[in-house]
């Protein structure tokens, strides 16, 4: 009788893996999916702000967008590596152990996992983050320029 009690409560284990693993994988989805939405928004609202004439200034409502969808874009990359780690975390340990069932909450993740997955800020200069919001910087700073010395040099010269 009771080999058979281990039984289900390994059968349960097992569902729950599956049941919370399939959540995991959800969550991972949609917070890339956010990233992605975030990458497009950035391109279109800077584009659109550097094409906006009128006065000087309009150069600097462009870096408003891009430095908001930077950080937006690197707390959903570090908010989807926690998910990664929980979902190690529940391979590994989920067939042996009932703690922290289906606990999706952020703010428990950031205590179980927080020190294992860089900070927002650090992935803000990672890399790949570093090469896309890199190259809309430089597209800024290349409309300011053109507007400043190119397009209209009488201003350069006063």
């Amino acid at each position: 009788m009771e080999s058979r009690r281990e039984t289900m409560d390994d059968k349960t284990l097992r569902e729950y893996l599956f049941k919370e693993v399939e959540i995991v994988q959800d969550v991972i989805s949609r917070v890339g999916n956010n990233s992605f939405l975030i990458k497009g928004w950035a391109v279109t609202l800077i584009v659109a702000s550097l094409l906006i004439k009128g006065t000087f200034y309009h150069h600097f409502v462009a870096l408003l967008p891009w430095l908001v969808f930077w950080y937006f874009d690197a707390y959903f990359l570090r908010m989807e590596r926690l998910y990664r780690k929980l979902y190690g975390w529940l391979v590994k340990n989920r067939p042996s152990s009932d703690e922290f069932l289906l606990d999706m909450d952020r703010t428990s993740l950031e205590k179980r996992f927080g020190k294992e997955v860089p900070c927002t800020s650090q992935i803000m200069f990672s890399k790949t983050l570093i090469v896309f919001y890199g190259l809309l910087l430089v597209v800024i700073v290349f409309s300011v320029y053109f507007d400043l010395f190119v397009a209209s040099p009488n201003l350069s010269t006063t």
